[in-house]
């Protein structure tokens, strides 16, 4: 069916309880059933490499279960139970897969962003006590073999590790490259290693143990958002059937073909787009390890739709910045919309989007806390231009003012704290560090997401900002997303980043970063002469604007505020320190975990420490001399 908004969501919700659906109750449960069903119909496609004619591997419903129930086997037959944990450091392949959906019936997978470095990855292994690591033999170009030998060898718990070698995915000659140019393992640990694809395949095709129909804890998703160190949230089987049935019930059906080149780390892409499929019986193709990071993708990206006969394309913003800018030289016929999930979608690239490749996008709402799934735009219905939608069956979104103390609920177009209860959100154990979830809910029942946002009178919600993302001016509240809208607006700019820059009178005064559309020119003093227009507001207008090659962004496409945060703490102290007089620098700006973003000073001769002092201390971000500075 199509999804018209308010009226289908209120009919799903009044037809019956969730809890009287006829749903699976566990991953298996969704996977058999769609097996059952759709035997012979493909399930998942992958090609190692971006051309529309590259070698591509697919495997049907029938053989998926076949290779879930085997993952399963595998890691039950390694010491994985229910509460065990399974982790995956993968870029996508078909082994992603595979380990993700077996992991989760077996016991709890743990996908781990593979672009972490070595201590990143180690807190995680640590945090969420795994106790096997799936990940990649080494392999030319790719350093993510290294970084996990490096991360388990800080991590005792881990017991096995199991490889999985791209070199499958290569015909003669590159495939016989790859051994002699195969990187050197120089770092050691304590765990069994093994390959993934043969111990699998040593596995029964059966299930050889219960898949008990209860609902626990199966999957493990950190955060990859713009506020800081990552945080370890739980999913329970619940929440991932309720997603996959939003897809198969609103979206897909076994004739769809979606093309998600985002990682499956991330939970638009994994509970999402997978369980969508798994849901429906639909077929997901994954383009490259890297997905739109991959060699050629974006280049190839239109006619890549058109092999695969793609009916759902899944973006985020970054990616429909670069797809505005490539040709549409493909048949595109096929196309019915595209999804743009994990960051708000400025106003001014929708627009430039539909125009250049004329395909509809959806703009839509969720969050890893809440299993994915909030809100989305209507396919039948209105969209709402700068809307992520109305929220789904089942989710019952409110706004809170918390100024007050108790919580009190917004009215129509009333600002607050966007605050949401539906079957993804695990209430009082969103996150495995117990103390995470202290102040997380409302009545017991409403995860508060931290966005900022608003209800409309006809149900839609908009979100307008972070509420740690806040730029605070003297106690005035700046909304960044007001001085981004601004920015992209221009036509020259692609990216846009505000955050509040240390001030020491302010606290705070807003600043901001933007990357060029390629080949566009522009100046600093023209963005600030187009901000004074089209920021609306006189104490958001940006004191300082920079251009950069490209900015930071997370995997799945959000700008990454932490280290523009940094950039903007350095510059500021070391400009300070330099017309003080003070022989001493700002050498780098950490994340230290209790207090913050923190500035790390070297010596470049004698000190006054009083002055120093009185100078950083004028700041409201802390500051400490780098190990072996404290003393002149």
């Amino acid at each position: 069916m199509t999804f018209s908004g308010v009226s289908d969501a209120l009919r799903l919700t009044n037809e019956m309880p969730w809890e009287e659906r006829d749903v699976p109750k566990t991953v298996l449960g969704m996977v058999a059933r769609t097996a059952a069903a759709f035997p012979s119909h493909n399930a998942v496609s992958f090609q190692l490499q971006s051309g529309p004619k590259d070698p591509s591997e697919t495997v049907s419903w029938a053989q998926l279960l076949d290779k879930v129930c085997q993952s399963a086997n595998l890691f039950r037959s390694l010491g994985v139970g229910e509460g065990d944990v399974v982790a995956l450091v993968l870029p996508n392949a078909m082994e992603t897969i595979y380990a993700t959906l077996g992991g989760m019936v077996a016991g709890i997978v743990n996908p781990i962003n593979p672009m972490l470095d070595s201590e990143q990855i180690a807190s995680i292994l640590q945090e969420t006590k795994a106790k096997v690591v799936v990940t990649l033999k080494a392999f030319p170009k790719t350093d993510v073999a290294q970084k996990v030998a490096m991360a388990v060898r800080d991590c005792p718990g881990v017991e096995t590790v199991l490889e999985v070698d791209l070199n499958r995915y290569l015909s003669p000659p590159k495939s016989w490259l790859v051994p002699l140019l195969r990187p050197k393992m120089p770092v050691t640990h304590h765990a069994k290693v093994l390959s993934f694809v043969p111990e699998m395949a040593r596995q029964p095709k059966q299930l050889s143990f219960e898949d008990r129909q209860v609902d626990r804890v199966a999957a493990y998703f950190h955060t990859g958002g713009t506020t800081g160190m990552p945080k370890v949230a739980q999913h329970l089987n619940e929440g991932i059937v309720y997603n996959g049935w939003l897809g198969a019930t609103l979206l897909f059906s076994e004739t769809d073909n979606i093309m998600c080149p985002l990682p499956m780390f991330h939970v638009f892409a994994c509970q999402v787009m997978l369980m969508g499929a798994v849901m429906s019986g639909a077929h997901v193709v994954f383009p490259t390890p890297a997905g739109y990071r991959g060699d050629g993708v974006f280049d190839n990206f239109w006619k890549l739709c058109e092999r695969w006969k793609i009916t759902f394309i899944t973006t985020v913003p970054t990616a429909v910045s670069v797809l505005m800018q490539k040709p549409v030289d493909a048949d595109l016929s096929s196309v019915k919309l595209a999804f743009s999930g994990s960051a708000p979608l400025p106003q001014e690239l929708f627009r430039r989007f539909e125009a250049a490749a004329g395909v509809t996008i959806l703009e839509g709402y969720g969050l890893t806390e809440a299993t994915c799934l909030v809100s989305c735009n209507p396919d039948s219905g209105p969209r709402k231009l700068g809307s992520v939608g109305v929220p789904f069956p089942y989710t019952d979104v409110r706004i809170f003012d918390n100024s007050g103390g108790a919580p009190r609920e917004c009215g129509v177009d009333e600002v607050g704290e966007i605050c949401i209860a539906n079957p993804g959100v695990y209430a009082g154990s969103t996150y495995t560090e117990e103390v995470k979830n202290h102040d997380l809910f409302h009545y017991d029942r409403y995860l508060r997401t931290g966005d900022l946002g608003r209800l409309d009178v006809d149900g839609y919600l908009f979100i307008t900002g972070r509420a740690k993302d806040l730029i605070i001016r003297g106690g005035h509240n700046i909304d960044p997303a007001m001085i981004e809208d601004a920015l992209l607006a221009h036509s020259a700019v692609a990216f846009a980043g505000a955050i509040g820059q240390p001030d020491e009178r302010a606290g705070e005064i807003p600043c901001a970063y933007v990357e060029l559309i390629d080949g566009a020119e522009v100046t600093v003093e023209e963005l600030l002469a187009h901000c004074k227009v089209y920021v609306h507001e006189r104490a958001a207008i940006p004191k300082y604007v920079e251009i950069l090659e490209e900015l930071p962004k997370t995997a799945v496409g959000k700008v990454f505020k932490p280290d523009l945060r940094k950039m903007a703490i350095k510059r500021v102290y070391n400009e300070a320190l330099s017309e003080a007089g003070l022989a001493c620098e700002v050498r780098e700006v950490v994340d230290d975990k209790k207090r913050g973003l923190t500035a790390r000073l070297v010596r470049t001769g004698t000190v006054d420490e009083a002055a120093l002092a009185t100078l950083l201390g004028s700041y409201t971000r802390p500051w400490e001399w780098a190990e072996g500075q404290e003393a002149a």
